[in-house]
């Protein structure tokens, strides 16, 4: 069945079911950023692969809803599909509510899975429904569709012992417990699977590149329940969970077990806990709405996690070191591609101690590829590496100590002028934020125009935040943290704290022409104390060369070029010792001060 048959399918049960509008969604039962494959709705009726979408179909139209990261790329994979694009924050163009506000009839019928839309959600559809005087039917249309959907998986889950994660499972309960105190709950229900992870010091597989179980968690003074697969649990995992009194259920029990909960005050994260789940909840239980606990408390790594990943980004710096080195002096004298880019980044990384996987999919971009954010390389149509233009790589690693996140755009030759100056103003972007010095009580978001500032002083920008937290051992994407300047109901403000890894990555993007971006994950640290209180700054954890080939030098200023030359000491002097000798030569040039 081709993707626009099974659009009509779809049309079909609507009919069938007297609903006049339905939502299908890129997620999961977790409101996951990344979902397993059980989950690809979305894929599976649009053709689109990117990580946030959401498609509205009515009995004349479908359209999908998307951010400025996938433009390009939705545009090409959804074409023929019947799907047209909704590209979000571009004017003129309604937002999801707007859209449903606008054509759902008096008394319409709106339909979609409660499971994966989570109650934050639910409540601004369920207003717009009542606004028409009609009504949310919880239902999914596609799974009788969907007859070869893959089945959730069931892997292994496995420990982070102290000496990784920093704290044991007992006093983070304990600081979860505080929370639940101060908010005067008697029970949790946790959905978000990081968070679950971290608490109880657990990581999985069963999400790709993020090392994380399916698993709901529920506890009050007296009950801790892990509601996960039997098959991911071995026995060294349930002594584990025995000794810190947690029992465990099968995974799906949770919506069932969810009706005969007996705590009065249920504390739960409206944007990670699905309507389904919230709702089923007994009448006599009272919600307590609240940001999931576990976000800002391992958001702020400790000393430990602090430690580990410094160890875990030198490696991740030698492997990507070696890649640059690999690419610059190979190209034009041996056979290089964007895939052969992506193996060759894997082996250096597999090389080093402690490796675990990939944080993510490596984006390997050669020209104007990069033009799309996350773009990815295609075995049928590998694209060869000409001793031109840039290679842009944005690629990262989960280590026993850490996760990392880096992106480097790599010259290969000749540049035209406008890539020269679009890398120049990208650095400089970069090296403004890298250098921030800010009281205490600034929010990320007041951060963000240090590097877009840049861009928008001659009319450009970027369709992204300028960077995002960093799990440990997670997700290599995680809040509450992030540079960007929208606040959202979805990305409120955060204050910056000391021990918040935050990514710096602004870049430029022009369609058909080229993609730059520079990554640097930043620490948050105390910096002086003044009359005008504490000021903190950025340790700049990541250790690989930035490619001086592209720079207009005469653009920087003279801090520019001190907090730059600053960096590159540190990446020869930390990485050099690792290097063969024609590595630390050619690296000693590549870092040599402007």
């Amino acid at each position: 069945m081709m993707n626009d048959s099974r659009l009509s399918a779809l049309r079909e049960r609507m009919q069938k079911k007297h609903i006049d509008l339905y939502m299908v969604f890129l997620a999961d039962y977790h409101a996951s950023e990344t979902v397993v494959d059980a989950f690809g709705e979305i894929a599976w009726l649009s053709g689109f692969t990117g990580t946030n979408a959401t498609i509205i179909v009515t009995a004349e139209e479908a359209g999908l809803w998307t951010d400025g990261r996938y433009f390009i790329q939705a545009r090409r994979q959804i074409a023929g599909s019947g799907v047209t694009l909704f590209p979000m924050g571009e004017e003129d163009v309604p937002t999801v509510e707007e859209y449903i506000e606008d054509v759902l009839p008096e008394r319409g019928r709106i339909g979609y899975d409660a499971r994966v839309v989570p109650l934050a959600g639910h409540r601004r559809y369920m207003e717009i429904a009542k606004k028409k005087k009609g009504k949310i039917l919880p239902i999914n249309l596609i799974d009788p569709l969907w007859k070869d959907r893959p089945p959730l998986p069931k892997r292994q889950a496995w420990i982070l012992g102290k000496q990784y994660a920093g704290a044991t499972v007992k006093k983070k309960l304990s600081q979860v417990y505080a929370k639940l105190g101060e908010a005067g709950a008697d029970g949790l229900l946790l959905s978000d699977l990081c968070g679950i992870a971290w608490l109880l010091n657990l990581r999985g597989d069963d999400i790709r590149h993020v090392p994380v179980a399916l698993a709901f968690f529920y506890m009050t003074k007296k009950k801790r329940i892990l509601y996960i697969a039997p098959e991911s649990v071995d026995e060294r995992v349930k002594e584990h969970l025995r000794r810190n009194h947690i029992h465990t259920r099968p995974y799906e029990k949770i919506f069932t077990d969810i009706r005969k909960l007996r705590c009065k005050r249920l504390m739960l994260d409206g944007q990670s806990v699905s309507a389904a789940l919230a709702n089923a909840t007994p009448r006599g239980v009272k919600h307590i709405y609240a940001k999931n606990p576990t976000e800002e408390l391992k958001a702020k790594k400790n000393r430990t996690e602090i430690a580990n990943t410094l160890k875990a980004h030198i490696r991740d710096g030698v492997a990507v070191t070696k890649f640059i080195y690999r690419i610059k002096t190979g190209i034009g004298k041996e056979p290089l591609s964007e895939c052969m880019a992506v193996r060759i980044l894997h082996e250096l990384r597999k090389e080093q101690k402690h490796f675990i996987d990939e944080s993510f999919d490596t984006i390997a971009a050669y020209g104007a590829n990069a033009a799309m954010m996350h773009y990815e390389p295609d075995q049928a149509r590998d694209v060869k590496l000409e001793p031109k233009g840039f290679l842009l790589v944005d690629s990262g690693g989960h280590y026993l100590e850490g996760t990392t996140d880096i992106t480097r755009t790599i010259c290969l030759g000749k540049l035209s002028e406008e890539e020269i100056h679009g890398y120049t103003l990208t650095l400089r972007a970069s090296l403004r934020l890298m250098a921030a010095r800010f009281p205490k009580g600034v929010l990320c978001q007041n951060l963000d125009v240090l590097a877009r500032g840049v861009f928008w002083e001659e009319g450009l920008d970027y369709r992204c935040g300028t960077g995002h937290g960093v799990g440990h051992v997670l997700s290599v994407h995680e809040g509450p943290n992030g540079f960007r300047w929208r606040i959202t109901e979805k990305l409120p403000a955060c204050e910056l704290l000391p021990g918040m890894i935050t990514t710096d990555e602004p870049g430029l993007y022009e369609e058909d022409k080229f993609g730059i971006r520079i990554e640097n994950e930043l620490l948050c640290v105390k910096g002086d104390k003044t009359e005008y209180g504490q000021f903190l700054q950025f340790d700049n954890i990541t250790v690989a060369p930035i490619d001086l080939d592209a720079v207009d030098v005469s653009l920087l200023n003279e801090d520019e070029k001190r907090t730059l030359n600053a960096y590159h000491k540190k990446v020869y002097e930390t990485l050099a010792p690792f290097l063969t000798e024609d590595e630390a030569k050619w690296l000693k040039n590549e870092t040599r001060e402007i």
